[in-house]
């Protein structure tokens, strides 16, 4: 079995903490000394794993009394949902984030299992096999939403 890293773990026990409850505010230096590492370990965690893109919305409050509020977004209905997703794709997404995003919309019933794997196999970097990484995000972009556009129809 493959060992956990230290962002996964964390990001285990923040999941953990929002499924029993739809946001949470940690301190950063409190969640850090509780997995023993550094501060900017728990940046890391919460400007990857926390996106808008995985369905999440960050606030922060800097200063003695900062906090980090990680928000899970409640999805209203198919249309507002397409469209604020749309909204959030970058113009280049990367791979893992295209992987995120399907999945997202696999758990909110919007789209089928073989949806999500045609759509997740047409976006690999496998398949685009473009040697210009920035170009190769680009047409992911693009085709991500343009699947989104096409999802709206339907």
């Amino acid at each position: 079995m493959q060992a956990q890293n230290m962002s996964d773990i964390i990001e285990s026990y923040l999941k953990t903490i929002l499924e029993q409850q739809r946001q949470v505010e940690i301190r950063r230096a409190e969640i850090a000394e509780r997995f023993n590492c550094v501060p900017s370990q728990i940046n890391y965690v919460i400007n990857t794993r926390f996106t808008p893109q995985r369905g999440y919305v960050v606030e922060s409050k800097r200063g003695g009394g900062g906090y980090i509020r990680i928000v899970k977004a409640q999805l209203r209905d198919d249309q507002t949902s397409l469209s604020v997703m749309r909204a959030n794709v970058p113009s280049r997404l990367r791979e893992r984030d295209a992987q995120a995003m399907t999945q997202q919309l696999f758990d909110a019933q919007i789209i089928s299992q073989e949806t999500g794997n045609a759509m997740l196999s047409a976006m690999s970097h496998r398949t685009l096999n473009l040697a210009d990484t920035r170009l190769e995000e680009m047409l992911r972009a693009r085709m991500f939403r343009a699947l989104l556009d096409s999802l709206r129809f339907e």
